[in-house]
């Protein structure tokens, strides 16, 4: 019988358990104490004992004066050990053979697994006979801290870090240029060998056609004095693109700029049309570009797909407004120096670009190609848990969903049809869903030909007179041999038959894609997926046969399925099957896409407005930067929206007299009735209201992207204030200082700003833009073919940089100051000396980079430590949301409120969205190594464990979902008496994880310590399986519960699976109160641990009092 009043299964209590959590093996029986016993723990002095407060959590706290004397006072009155002396009659643990006795006789799956969680001694509460019993309310359960060896803790907390943790550290001196010399290895195999050297050779194809025209003559002549526009647009949106997104690109850079020079020639018309516009003119083009500006930014953070139009419509406005203003007359022909070279420059991108067309299919055929070789690996089977390859399956379902994502939003040449490969996502993330419920470690292959071991007497209660009778480790052995020899070989074949399925869809989708031939697989594998469909069809007749031959079977008797191991081999044959499913339907999806395919065609965009301004493409999000933290935070926005649908319900508690046989109503009619769901898109009234729409646009004006328009306006109007004065006029204009505010706009990103190395390779790049640009032009005096061919020698490696490495901005900051400063040199322009004008203009362009990344620093800055701490938060408490969803829609239903596909849809779009968080937190888990911290290192161990934790607890409550669908105890809901003694131990269990996860959350949000003291999850649920086991009893002998005894009532032995299905529900249920203990331990390593005496401690004292 399980959390929801289901029978408690049987099974031998020598039993392992196999809950998927770190334990400590010798602490196996540790419990709980009260507060008094709290004040009684010893002191650290030298040596930590078992009763050392810090061995809770590996925190030290200093003994206080009250605690030595109680401790001193103890140990001179002779008093016994509270270990051993006191029981706490509240849990129903008597130590006495008659207490074993009894446990005996009521030996479950279900208690083997909390009573590794719940220790022996810990069962002192030392309550001195006061308990607190709230009517209706939480009764929470306080025990005992279990002492911890933290040098057990982070030695697992090492092995949950992601793999980037494997290389040295990024800010470690002695292996950086080790690292560079690997690095410049790794980019030369890359570009020699990859279409990643076809990609920069059209970027620089692009760049270099525009950059050799502004260097002749007549055609330097023609474009103006501001011709290197046409480069630098041929830079900003380069030609190494696919095709779809290289015409979105030219369009939004063209309406960009056209917005720009349009708003800037009004604010110019403005302040010189009248004379007292005039003599205020500074201040009016200052409001006309700060109001433009900020609208800029708040474009530009707040709808991503405006990307490329704000970027080039601040560049624009920079220029219109600060290049050449006078209020006596307006410059008209910078517009056409401006804005011939910009269009110019996208023209020449776009022919480059078709000349060398890629049709932007590639991706998708990547990324389908790698996510099947991941669920390949993950059918070798039997194998150890591999954490690492799990969360390849992870990345691979959140790449899938990207590449479909991409594909829709931009125009494609592709031989995939977007309805297809949508289906055929959702088909590959239920594959990759199955594959992760497996447990990869089994016995079912095992050799069973003779028994091993010594024969174990174990008590299996069969009778409801609770007879006792012994059974044998012998018995075991038998059923294990006989599950083996039924279902071992077609388990085999049919894991055999799901590699060749997803081999063969693997070929077929890279035929279909055209691109089999430099992506693989190779021409052995067979690509008739057809044939292995069938295959697998057939292996899942055979499996199907041999389990119902083993359910009828009367050599495995009802209560061998209440043995561990036993449950356990059918268990994971049944999640095989279940993904043989998953691969089968799959492999029908690829059979249709092969019959289809009708060769190359253009698939327009085609992806919903509300969704494509919110989205961009793959190589827009890397020339953008930053891409991480952006992806991250658009992550957890998308989650947090889904858990507000998730969590809108309305209603009040469950009377205890409230008759649980009556179907629920569609609308609550009393404050004490159940709660009434609320349906997607369905808000309460209020929501409906004008004042709450206001409320929530003023409230979304708080967010960051108001911070980062605010951060934007103070600091190009800061770095323009020079362009508007008449004193700094002269030499503003001479050297072309309205650089540093367009270095200042580029460089200032909506989430991330930048760190020390950063700060420094930006510089640099700038820096060394500058000098060689100089150095080009001074080789020849400006000769032609001298500065084109310094460009190729310099432009190379800064557009790899900028278009391919994951340091975007350094990389443009480069490109972009050699540019300039080459032709603004070329050009002439001045009455300086080439090397003046080369440093006035490297100074500018230092001046803007280095401003954008300090202001980043000081307002509103983006930490990654800080975002990983607030997102474990976030994270926590979305599992509490979807543990309470599943609870309340798979478990606690009522009779006619059963979860119906739509529910099921809607969890496991909940789930993959989760997943996704797990990923980004992964990824901001490896960005704090790039993060200097003057305190110290920062230690990412608590963190990763903390995240694995919290992983693992979803991956629980996935399981209990999951199982929820096979398994139904009906008869305990249907029951109403029986549902009204188990009401209130539901309530405890279900509200201590709640109650947990909530204090954690906040914990970790607030930065503040953790209680010492938490409710005990696993006592709850002990509490409530003891109940269970009493009504379970109470309706074995009034004969309402005689199926669950004799199977052979139940048609086709379907009862004996109905256990099978308990006891991977229980398993489940109790994993998440394990990872629940393990999410405490690591959040009070990261926030720390609050003691009874925290107020009155100064944080200079000493942690260890002489």
């Amino acid at each position: 019988m399980d959390g929801i009043g289901h029978s408690v299964s049987r099974r031998p209590a020598t039993a392992l358990s196999t809950v998927d959590t770190v334990v400590d093996e010798t602490e196996a029986g540790s419990i709980p104490m009260t507060n008094i016993e709290a004040s009684q723990a010893q002191p650290r002095t030298g040596h930590s004992t078992v009763d050392d407060p810090s061995l809770t959590t590996g925190l030290h706290r200093r003994e206080t004066a009250f605690q030595r004397w109680t401790r001193r006072h103890a140990a001179k009155a002779g008093e016994p050990d509270s270990q051993s002396h006191y029981r706490d009659s509240y849990l129903h643990v008597d130590p006495g053979p008659e207490s074993d006795a009894q446990r005996r006789r009521r030996s479950s799956v279900d208690m083997d697994l909390v009573a590794e969680l719940l220790e022996h001694d810990q069962l002192d509460t030392k309550t001195h006979g006061v308990s607190e019993l709230r009517d209706g309310w939480f009764d929470a359960v306080f025990l005992k801290s279990r002492p911890v060896d933290l040098a057990k803790l982070m030695r697992h907390a090492e092995s949950t870090l992601p793999a980037a943790f494997d290389k040295s550290s990024p800010l470690s001196v002695r292996h950086f240029f080790p690292k560079q010399r690997q690095q410049l290895q790794a980019v030369f195999w890359r570009i020699t060998t990859t279409r990643a050297g076809i990609r920069l050779l059209k970027s620089f194809l692009g760049f270099f056609i525009a950059y050799v025209l502004c260097l002749v003559p007549d055609v330097a002549d023609w474009l103006g004095r501001y011709r290197y526009m046409m480069p630098v647009s041929a830079i900003i949106n380069h030609a190494g693109r696919p095709l779809g997104a290289q015409l979105d690109g030219t369009v939004w850079t063209i309406l960009g700029t056209i917005s720009g020079l349009g708003w800037g020639a009004l604010g110019l018309l403005l302040s010189s049309s009248t004379l007292a516009a005039r003599l205020g003119y500074g201040g009016i083009l200052a409001v006309f570009f700060l109001i433009f500006m900020a609208t800029m930014a708040f474009l530009r953070s707040y709808f991503t797909r405006f990307y490329q139009f704000s970027m080039c419509a601040g560049i624009a406005m920079c220029y219109t407004l600060l290049a050449e203003v006078s209020p006596d007359q307006i410059e008209w022909l910078k517009f056409w120096s401006y804005g011939v070279p910009w269009v110019l420059g996208q023209a020449i991108c776009l022919a480059v670009n078709l000349l060398f067309v890629d049709a932007g299919a590639r991706p998708l055929a990547e990324t389908l190609h790698r996510s099947l070789g991941h669920m390949q690996d993950a059918l070798e089977l039997p194998r150890p848990r591999n954490q690492r390859l799990r969360r390849l399956l992870n990345r691979a379902s959140v790449d899938v969903g990207s590449a479909y994502r991409d594909l829709r939003l931009d125009l494609s040449i592709t031989r995939f049809d977007a309805a297809d490969v949508r289906i055929l996502r959702n088909q590959i993330q239920s594959v990759i869903r199955s594959l992760l419920l497996l447990k990869t470690e089994t016995r079912l292959f095992e050799s069973w030909h003779e028994p091993t071991g010594i024969p174990v007497v174990v008590m299996v209660d069969e009778t409801e007179e609770n007879n006792e009778r012994p059974q044998t480790g012998s018995n075991v052995e038998d059923w294990l041999r006989l599950v083996s020899e039924k279902i071992a070989t077609p388990t085999k074949a049919m894991l055999s038959s799901m590699k060749s399925a997803l081999a063969c869809c693997d070929a077929a989708l890279m035929n279909i894609s055209g691109y089999r031939s430099s992506l693989g697989p190779g021409t052995d594998v067979p690509s008739d997926v057809y044939r292995a469909r069938e295959t697998l069809r057939s292996a899942l007749f055979r499996y199907d046969k041999a389990e119902e031959e083993l359910r009828r079977s009367d050599q495995l008797p009802f209560t061998s399925l209440s043995v561990q191991e036993v449950a356990k081999l059918l268990v994971f044959a049944q999640l095989v099957r279940l993904a043989a499913t998953e691969i089968e339907d799959l492999a029908s999806q690829v059979v249709t896409m092969q019959r289809t395919s009708r060769g190359l065609k253009l698939a327009l965009p085609s992806y919903p407005v509300r969704k494509a301004i919110n989205s961009v493409n793959a190589q827009v999000r890397r020339d953008r930067g930053g891409q991480t933290a952006g992806i991250y935070k658009e992550t957890f926005r998308d989650i947090s929206h889904l858990m507000d649908q998730l969590r809108s319900r309305d209603g009040g508690p469950i009377a205890r007299g409230y008759d649980f046989t009556q179907s629920r109503p569609g609308t609550p009619t009393d404050e004490t009735g159940p709660a009434r769901d609320l349906d997607d898109g369905e808000s309460a009234p209020r929501r409906n209201r004008i004042g709450f729409h206001v409320w929530r646009v003023l409230h979304r004006l708080q967010g960051f992207e108001t911070k980062y328009a605010v951060k934007v306006c103070l600091l190009t109007a800061l770095l323009a204030i020079p362009g508007w004065l008449d004193q700094s006029r002269g030499w503003w204009n001479e050297t072309e200082a309205w650089w540093t505010v367009v270095m200042a706009w580029l460089m200032v990103h909506p989430r991330i700003g930048g760190n020390m190395q950063d700060l420094v390779v930006r510089g640099f790049c700038v820096v060394l833009g500058a000098v060689w640009a100089g150095f080009a032009y001074v080789a020849l005096d400006g000769n032609p073919f001298v500065m084109a061919a310094f460009a190729l020698v310099f432009m190379i490696p800064m557009l790899y940089r900028f278009t391919q490495s994951s340091h975007p901005r350094s990389g443009i900051a480069g490109c972009i100051s050699f540019t300039v400063i080459s032709l603004a040199l070329n050009n002439g322009v001045g009455t300086q000396s080439p090397a003046i004008m080369t440093v006035a203009h490297g100074i500018a362009f230092l001046v803007g980079t280095v401003s954008a990344v300090v202001i980043n620093w000081f307002l509103w800055p983006f930490v990654s430590r800080h975002e990983l701490r607030k997102a474990m938060s976030a994270m926590i408490f979305f599992m509490s949301i979807v543990y309470r969803a599943v609870v309340a829609k798979y478990v606690y239903y009522e009779e006619e409120r059963q979860p119906t596909p739509e529910d099921v849809e809607r969890s496991e779009m909940i789930e993959g969205r989760l997943r996704e968080g797990f990923v980004r937190i992964r990824q901001l888990l490896i960005m704090t190594r790039h993060e200097l911290r003057l305190r110290g290192p920062f230690d990412p161990l608590p963190y990763s464990a903390l995240a694995d934790a919290c992983e693992r607890f979803f991956e629980h409550l996935v399981a209990v979902r999951q199982a929820a669908l096979k398994y139904d105890a009906a008869f305990v809901r249907s029951n109403e008496a029986a549902a009204e003694k188990l009401l209130p131990f539901r309530r405890d269990a279900v509200a201590s994880i709640l109650c947990n996860l909530y204090l954690l959350a906040g914990a970790l949000k607030a930065d503040r310590k953790v209680p010492r003291y938490l409710p005990s999850a696993a006592a709850a649920r002990k509490r409530l399986l003891d109940k269970m086991a009493e009504v379970e009893d109470d309706l074995a002998a009034s004969g309402h519960n005689d199926h669950q005894r004799d199977p052979d009532l139940v048609p086709d032995g379907e009862d004996k699976w109905s256990q099978v299905y308990s006891y991977a529900f229980s398993e489940s249920l109790t994993g998440c109160v394990a990872q629940l203990e393990e999410l405490e331990r690591y959040t009070k390593l990261v926030v720390g641990e609050q003691g009874f005496d925290d107020e009155f401690k100064n944080s200079d004292d000493s942690e260890d009092e002489p």
